[in-house]
């Protein structure tokens, strides 16, 4: 369980405060406007009306306390900026800031964000590889050169093993695991025989995966 200070309600920010309640942290919410905060208040541990643009709330809230910092501000990108180094200034762990434009990210970074997020342009590309293709399910980008696709068990291999098609050698692709009858199989061995309507999870450079996946 990890202390985080969550700033900016807006529906990205309600967003991540339902699923960090799922996860079982604490979290003080904060936004300037009441009715924001009101819908938060079933998600989080405690939620306080504020502006975190302005130094003295920011010192009133003890950031070194907090295990993560997010600014999830989405309308206001000066307001985002001052919060992201106010945080920085009073000693807060990590911030995790929120951008909606390359700039914003450089600017963040140069404020003292320790990391960035593109809520949209990240859905954006999720939705583009998702639904132009198919035969994938889902899609993980985990560096700028590597990825992770859920895809159908391709006709040709139905009946093999993974030995026998040499899967790396050939596709130069990685089987993290299979899905089968709602049943997920980790790190499948050599011998695996591969099955009708099976899924698999495959890692790889984007180049190999297009490749395999003829993306």
């Amino acid at each position: 369980m990890k202390s985080i200070l969550l700033i900016g309600l807006g529906r990205f920010g309600r967003h991540i405060a339902m699923k960090l309640q799922e996860l079982k942290h604490e979290v003080l919410a904060i936004d300037i406007k009441e009715s924001r905060v009101n819908d938060t208040l079933p998600f989080v541990t405690n939620a306080q009306i504020g502006d975190a643009t302005k130094e003295a709330f920011i010192a009133s809230l003890g950031v070194r306390n907090f295990d993560l910092c997010i600014v999830a501000i989405g309308d206001n990108f000066q307001s985002s900026l001052e919060t992201t180094s106010l945080l920085k200034d009073y000693g807060a762990k990590f911030v995790l800031s929120r951008a909606s434009r390359d700039v914003h990210a450089k600017f963040l970074l140069r404020n003292g964000a320790d990391d960035v997020i593109y809520p949209e342009r990240q859905m954006a590309n999720w939705a583009a590889v998702r639904y132009s293709a198919d035969h994938v399910f889902d899609y993980v980008e985990l560096t700028k050169e590597y990825s992770i696709y859920e895809t159908n068990v391709p006709r040709d291999w139905v009946g093999k093993s993974v030995v026998a098609l040499q899967v790396r050698q050939k596709y130069h692709v990685n089987i993290l695991a299979i899905k089968y009858g709602g049943t997920l199989e980790p790190l499948p061995g050599p011998e695996h025989v591969f099955r009708e309507n099976e899924l698999l999870f495959v890692m790889g450079s984007n180049k190999s995966l297009a490749k395999f996946l003829r993306l």
